[in-house]
């Protein structure tokens, strides 16, 4: 048995360099079967990530009832902890324990942190609807439990997602850092697409109960996932543990950090494109539902498809980048075809319909990925070996507090308008939304001039 599972991982090692982007980052020290094994806890990220964004807002909205303003701040409720990303990748720079261990304990708590949040989310949501026997139960309760469940998903995955990351890097030598993190993504969107499919399978003919049986799946699924990803990942340093280094202030280091010129910069960069690709997040499924009259199944399936896109828009990145091609001009080729995108998407519900809203929806996903992996890369070359937690955690902080706030707006938008008196078309209340996405990426696009302009030596990949 042990011979045909080395002849397997073997034969997936010479095919995947070819297919998977970032997979040329495999090394002796670091082989690709113990990178893939690694990245299993991005393939939980991206399920929480489909299950809350994806099939829970469009249950909640159009299943359940509940006011997509309510919905739009449970869903961002879980970035409250995004702005402590930094800080849980400093932390977990400077973690002293008696193994040597720096990043498992930080990985561990956020797991339990999520399946805490997915045991009870559930039974919440119910609550929250009013569903059955729970219409005679205070309206505090739903809301209460509800928030709780989600801010526990949201602090595992930061956590989870911040520290697995810098983990990955600690493997690599500093030069392959930005294709190990790649890889880590990548697999991130694998996730999503399967998580997707399998989430519009089982929901196919919808019931709460089968509601039920799904989310409480998905937090068994992310123990299992998480703990099979940390297996014998992360060494014991009995050096390390008897000769800890020095504690450096979390100031001292942001301060270092973002002296660099052109760094806030790039954050504000990171803002807005965000913030643009964010803010339908959570409106796109309803939209499907509401005005394009899609199934759960469909709009479900329609995350695969988004995370299709970013998936290609990762591997052009990686193709480019690979061959010198600077990471702000990718992450503006990025933010460029988004806006094409997002107008496709407003236009669907006058003309091409299904057909013209899942390409555009395609395309946003591709230009996502291109932005997403150019910014991340321009930030990771800024950042020394012993900051490399912190530097993450900048970008992810920067990136989910950007798309929470962008998701809750989004949401509010939309129940304002349709709050107007006669606002009587279905699509009235999201179109505004989906081009206000366009101006976003218009000022991200401004910005990133601005940098070009002022600080081109800055801008390319730095040894």
């Amino acid at each position: 048995m042990s011979g045909i599972r080395d002849n397997i991982l073997r034969r997936i090692t010479r095919i995947a360099p070819r297919y998977l982007p970032f997979a040329d980052v495999a090394s002796e020290t670091a082989p690709l079967s113990r990178l893939l094994r690694l990245s299993l806890f991005q393939v939980s990220v991206g399920m929480a990530l489909v299950l809350l964004v994806g099939t829970l807002n469009r249950v909640m909205i159009v299943e359940l009832g509940v006011p997509a303003s309510l919905v739009a701040i449970m869903l961002a409720l879980p970035l409250i902890f995004a702005p402590f990303r930094a800080l849980i990748g400093f932390k977990s720079d400077q973690h002293r324990s008696a193994l040597g261990w720096r990043r498992v304990p930080y990985i561990w708590k956020g797991t339990m942190l999520q399946f805490g949040g997915f045991a009870i989310m559930p039974f919440a949501l119910l609550v929250l609807s009013g569903y059955d026997q729970a219409a005679d139960a205070p309206l505090w309760i739903g809301r209460t439990s509800a928030a709780l469940a989600f801010l526990l998903v949201g602090a595992g995955v930061h956590t989870v997602q911040t520290v697995g990351l810098a983990l990955a890097t600690d493997l690599v030598e500093v030069e392959e850092q930005p294709k190990v993190v790649g890889l880590m993504y990548v697999m991130l969107l694998v996730g999503m697409i399967v998580s997707a499919l399998v989430f519009g399978y089982l929901l196919a003919d919808y019931t709460p109960g089968r509601l039920v049986q799904v989310v409480q799946g998905a937090a068994v699924t992310t123990i299992a996932l998480n703990l099979l990803a940390l297996w014998k990942q992360e060494p014991r340093d009995r050096a390390r543990a008897a000769n800890p280094p020095p504690v450096e202030a979390f100031s001292d280091a942001w301060a270092v950090f973002s002296a660099r010129e052109g760094t806030m910069r790039l954050l504000i960069v990171i803002a807005l494109g965000t913030m643009a690709y964010g803010m339908a997040e959570v409106l796109l499924e309803p939209y499907g539902g509401e005005v394009l009259s899609m199934s759960v199944a469909m709009t479900t399936r329609l995350t695969a498809v988004l995370a299709g896109g970013g998936l290609l828009g990762f591997w052009f990145a990686s193709h480019v980048l690979l061959r010198g091609a600077e990471p702000l001009n990718v992450a503006t080729f990025g933010a460029a075809i988004g806006v094409p995108a997002f107008i496709a998407i407003a236009i669907a519900a006058q003309m091409g319909g299904v057909a013209l809203f899942t390409f555009g929806t395609f395309v946003s996903g591709v230009g996502a990925g291109l932005f997403g992996h150019g910014t991340l890369t321009a930030t990771m070359r800024r950042a020394p070996r012993s900051q490399i937690g912190l530097a993450l955690g900048a970008w992810g902080a920067v990136q989910a507090t950007a798309a929470g706030i962008a998701i809750a707006a989004g949401g509010v938008i939309r129940d304002v308008i349709l709050a107007m008196p006669g606002t009587s078309r279905p699509a009235t209340p999201y179109i505004p939304v989906f081009l206000l996405e366009a101006v976003f990426l218009v000022a991200a696009l401004c910005v990133i001039w601005r940098l070009h302009a002022q600080a081109p030596r800055n801008l390319g990949i730095e040894p």
